[in-house]
């Protein structure tokens, strides 16, 4: 598809989007789509991370739970504003992810995977065991909803537009950044990253970078989640919903926007458009994912890795030839 083409579609997509509170009067729908825009920032984020840049995350719902925890607190027990504390908690989840950026960088594939693991957990047992702060598993209910000036975000209609404005600046905000010069790098970065350090690119820099500004984005999905929601507790934000979003990457296509947006609807809507099947709902949908990953392993919208990487890796593993041990 051309790029005229694309953005045609684009701005058709997001009109309908803006037009959908006017025409649907069902609220069921309407929070199911909230849901949809709440995960499509978190996919788009970690795609930045692992699509883009190639680094495997397994413990993503960390830094949506700090955004989260980070928010409701600022406003519950600090008074701060909602529209102040939603990027505070962005920066709090950047920051959090420049620490564990930082010493975790130079692991790769498995071993990185497992850290990340690691870093999930021991931010949900805080998040458990910190019950001075968070209320353990009680969870903090009662989180105040947003205002400006004397309106308050007392319905779902409000709701659906600031979720809309956050997906398109996620968009917007992901699109520059890979179109950039940062993007080509962090790309560079996944096909060969010895071939990009031996081009002068901080491998380590820009990996960190693409950690920090994915769990910003991840941080503002937590803030929102939290006062929609009015109540947040550690267990959503377990291991379950990394995986969650990590299978939305991962369907939709790795290192494609288009791919994030597919794969955060699709695996939002469908459970719940399957929900009247019941006891069958959950087998249909893994066997809908089955057969995508078998037809389209790469994603439903992703491309292939580039051969002449794989080659170039094979050799530098293998000593040229396929089979050869390394010296």
């Amino acid at each position: 598809m051309s790029e005229q083409r694309k953005k045609l579609l684009a701005i058709i997509l997001v009109v309908i989007a803006a037009l959908v509170p006017l025409v649907v009067s069902d609220d069921y729908i309407v929070r199911v789509l909230i849901m949809s825009g709440i995960f499509l920032i978190l996919t788009l984020s970690l795609n930045l991370v692992t699509g883009y840049t190639g680094q495997f995350c397994l413990g993503w719902a960390a830094f949506y739970g700090i955004g989260a925890y980070t928010s409701a607190l600022l406003v519950m027990k600090l008074g701060f504003s909602f529209w102040l504390s939603m990027p505070l908690a962005g920066l709090m989840s950047a920051l959090f992810g420049i620490l564990l950026g930082i010493p975790t960088m130079r692991l790769k594939d498995i071993y990185l995977a497992i850290t990340t693991l690691g870093f999930g957990e021991i931010i949900r047992l805080i998040m458990l065991n910190w019950t001075d702060l968070t209320r353990g598993s009680m969870g903090l209910p009662g989180i105040p909803s947003p205002t400006i000036f004397s309106y308050e975000f007392s319905s779902n209609i409000p709701y659906y537009y600031l979720i809309l404005a956050l997906v398109l600046i996620t968009i917007f905000s992901v699109r520059r950044i890979i179109d950039s010069r940062v993007g080509r790098a962090l790309i560079a970065i996944r096909e060969d990253d010895l071939a990009a350090k031996t081009m002068g690119i901080d491998i380590t820099g820009y990996k960190v970078l693409a950690f920090a500004v994915g769990a910003f984005f991840a941080g503002i999905a937590g803030a929102f989640y939290a006062h929609y929601t009015s109540f947040i507790d550690p267990h959503t934000f377990s291991f379950s919903e990394s995986i969650t979003i990590l299978a939305m990457v991962v369907l939709g296509g790795m290192g494609s926007i288009w791919g994030s947006i597919l794969g955060a609807v699709v695996l939002t809507v469908a459970p719940e458009a399957l929900r009247g099947l019941s006891d069958y709902r959950m087998i249909i949908f893994g066997l809908i994912m089955m057969i995508v990953m078998l037809v389209r392993p790469q994603g439903i919208m992703g491309k292939g890795r580039d051969k002449g990487s794989s080659r170039s890796r094979t050799r530098r593993q293998g000593g040229g030839k396929v089979g050869t041990a390394p010296n």
